[in-house]
This record gives C-alpha cells, sequence and structure tokens, in this order.
C-alpha cells in the first residue's frame, strides 16, 4: 500500500468513532422525549457503547496479533453494520442501548487494528507523523459528522441520524476489502492461552513508555468525551441553539482539533515528541481553567463556553497523536495487544464520565466544565512530568 493509501484507509478506520458518536449527538434530547427516557438513560446509549468499545479491544488487539489485521478488520466491520441497522428500528430507549452495545463491541476491531498498522509500518517517531495526517482526516470526518446528523434530525428523525452510521460502516467495510493488505508482522507474540495473556498485559502496563502516553491520551480523551455527552444539553437546552446550529458549532471544534493535528507535526519536526507534548499541556489546562471560570461567572454564551474548549481541542490534536503511536512504540511484535488496553483504559474513562455526568445535579454546565477542568490537570501534568522522563526511540 502506498503511504497516501494507508493514511486514508487509517482515517476511515479512526473516523468511524466520531461518526459512531458525534453523528447521532443532536438527536440525543429527541431520544428523551420519544422514548420518554431519563437523562442518565440516553447518556447511557453513548457510555455503553463506549465501555463495549474499550473492553472488546481487550481480545481483539491479540487476535489481530495472532490472527493478523484483515480478518479481524472484515469481521468486526461485518457486525458493526449489521448493529447499526439494528439500532435504526430498535423500538425502545433499552433496545437501542442494546444494539449500541453490541455496536461498540464490533468498532473495538477498526479502531485498534487501525493503531496496530501505526506500529506495523513506522518506527515511534514517523508514526506519530502519520497517526497526525490520519487524525487530520479523523478531524474532518467529525466536523462533517454533527451537521449532517443535525439535518437528518430535523428533517426526517434520529432512525436517520443511526442509519447514517451504519452507512458509514459499510462504506469502510467496502474500503477494507477492496484495497487493505496484510501489514501484521509474521512472528507473533500473542498469547495463546489466558495465562499468556494476562502475562503480555502486566508487561505492557508496567512499561514506563506505555504508561506515560496512555496516561496522556486518557487524560486528554476525558476532557473530549465530557464536551461530547454534555454538550447538546449545554448549548440547546441551555444557549438555546437549533439543531442546525448546534451541529456547525460541533463542525467548528473538530475544525480546531484538525488545526490542532497540523500544529502537531509542525511541533515534532520542530521540537520532538517531548517539547511538543508540554505544549499541548499548556493548551489543555488554559482551556480547562477558562471554561471553569465561565461556567462560574454563570457566562452561558456560545463564546464564553466553546471558546476556552477551543483552546483545550487543539491541545488534543498534538497529544492524541503522540500518545497513540507512543503507547504502542515498545511493541511492535504486539501492538495489537498494547493497543488493545490502551483503548480500554481510554473507554473506562469515557464510561466512568459518562456515569458521573447522569448523575449530577448542579447542571449541564457545571458538569461540563467541572469534568473537562478535572482532565485538563491530568492531562497537563502527564505532559509535564511522565512524559518527560522516558526515552523515545525504540527499533
Amino acid at each position: 500500500m502506498s503511504s497516501r493509501l494507508t493514511v486514508v484507509l487509517l482515517a476511515l478506520m479512526l473516523g468511524i468513532q466520531p461518526v459512531s458518536s458525534d453523528l447521532y449527538l443532536p438527536a440525543l434530547p429527541l431520544l428523551t422525549q420519544e422514548f420518554g427516557a431519563s437523562m442518565a438513560q440516553v447518556h447511557l446509549t453513548l457510555s455503553a457503547l463506549l465501555l463495549a468499545f474499550g473492553i472488546s479491544q481487550l481480545f481483539w488487539g491479540p487476535l489481530s496479533d495472532l490472527w493478523g489485521r484483515r480478518p479481524v478488520l472484515l469481521l468486526g466491520l461485518t457486525a458493526y453494520v449489521v448493529a447499526g441497522v439494528g439500532c435504526v428500528v430498535a423500538p425502545s430507549i433499552d433496545a437501542l442501548i442494546v444494539w449500541r452495545i453490541l455496536q461498540g463491541t464490533a468498532m473495538g476491531s477498526v479502531v485498534v487494528c487501525a493503531r496496530a498498522i501505526v506500529r506495523d509500518l513506522y518506527t515511534p517517531e514517523i508514526g506519530a507523523r502519520v497517526m497526525s495526517k490520519a487524525l487530520t482526516g479523523l478531524g474532518a470526518i467529525a466536523c462533517l459528522s454533527a451537521p449532517i446528523g443535525a439535518l437528518l434530525t430535523q428533517i426526517y428523525s434520529w432512525h436517520a441520524a443511526l442509519g447514517a452510521v451504519a452507512f458509514f460502516g459499510a462504506i469502510c467495510l467496502i474500503a477494507i476489502a477492496w484495497k487493505y493488505q496484510e501489514t501484521a508482522p509474521d512472528v507473533s507474540i500473542s498469547a495463546s492461552s489466558f495465562t499468556e495473556l494476562v502475562s503480555a498485559w502486566t508487561r505492557i502496563l508496567q512499561h514506563p513508555t506505555f504508561v506515560a502516553f496512555a496516561c496522556l491520551s486518557m487524560g486528554s480523551y476525558g476532557g473530549l468525551f465530557t464536551f461530547l455527552a454534555t454538550s447538546a444539553f449545554v448549548f440547546i437546552g441551555v444557549v438555546g441553539l437549533s439543531k442546525f446550529e448546534y451541529g456547525l458549532l460541533m463542525c467548528s471544534m473538530s475544525f480546531i482539533y484538525m488545526l490542532g493535528t497540523f500544529l502537531c507535526r509542525w511541533l515534532l519536526v520542530r521540537f520532538g515528541v517531548a517539547r511538543a507534548v508540554a505544549i499541548g499541556g499548556g493548551l489543555s489546562l488554559t482551556g480547562g481553567l477558562l471554561l471553569n471560570v465561565s461556567a462560574w461567572m454563570q457566562w452561558n454564551s456560545v463564546l464564553a463556553l466553546v471558546g476556552p474548549f477551543y483552546i483545550f481541542i487543539l491541545g488534543h490534536g498534538i497529544h492524541q497523536p503522540c500518545g497513540q503511536s507512543g503507547a504502542v512504540g515498545p511493541f511492535p511484535q504486539a501492538a495489537g495487544t498494547a493497543s488493545a488496553l490502551g483503548g480500554f483504559l481510554m473507554m473506562a474513562v469515557a464510561f466512568g464520565m459518562g456515569l458521573w455526568l447522569g448523575q449530577q445535579s448542579h447542571g449541564a454546565v457545571h458538569g461540563m466544565a467541572w469534568g473537562i477542568g478535572l482532565w485538563s490537570v491530568v492531562t497537563s501534568l502527564t505532559a509535564w512530568t511522565l512524559v518527560q522522563r522516558i526515552s523515545l526511540t525504540h527499533d
């Protein structure tokens, strides 16, 4: 595969995650009305998807090391499309949650293989730049997802928005079946028994490079998830935006994230990984603190609430390429397993935040601000301490 084709396929595979979450975000308030569901139940359609996504990676990763990336991708994408159709015809909120869990389980195979493919083909330093390009593509996909979801929800219903999610999965399935060539190394050290698998997980979790970059990705993604889970209720319910205006707002957020990935590539070439991540930590903390100031002062306007998050998401565009490629760097023969552990930890954070947000009684604005503030501190401290103490060169 050419480098350009590789980046396009990676962008599609990684883009399946924001499509699965962002595209139906404008429909969340509608789900509460149509199903008579509570906010906690509606949050569960997102957080349960991400928990299943995270847990499933623990198994998809080793399987991709053992069987190869291609069969795992084809199996997972087929299941993803089937689950997507189930979501469209779900007759109740409970049924929708079940189908979303199955969809998240299938999605795990796609994203874990995408991260592993980067390590299959590139060294960690080069991999960070390639991942940045792929995540630029993810940003473009995310940029379109919310406006398209808003239009489909406003013109038709939430069924149409979730139908578009299944359609994107079908496009990914066709692209992988047609163009992807196996990249997994010939020699696999994947576990052949559960005991060996646990041993592999333990070894990876004890590696300081994995710990540093996994914590970086977890912190940054925790802030992003908090925004995704609360933004519809904040900007539609509190600020008063229409569904389409909210979709445009989410598009602008994705555009800023894309700028962050461009900034990441410039910083990597000029300063290297450690300093790039340290600069990103400054952006994360600044955005989190300013957002909490806006919430405390009750500045419930679009600019006051989304402006600080633009700063946070700019840092996110630096942290995710470095974090996702750095976590698998020391494990060229077990990239799928390492990728799976990193993905699981990020989704465990998201699930915990989803449960916490569903129980908040102080309002969506304060829940969003407190959550993003917390993860901005975690991200910046990780960037300034753990990442600075490790070696970033691997064979």
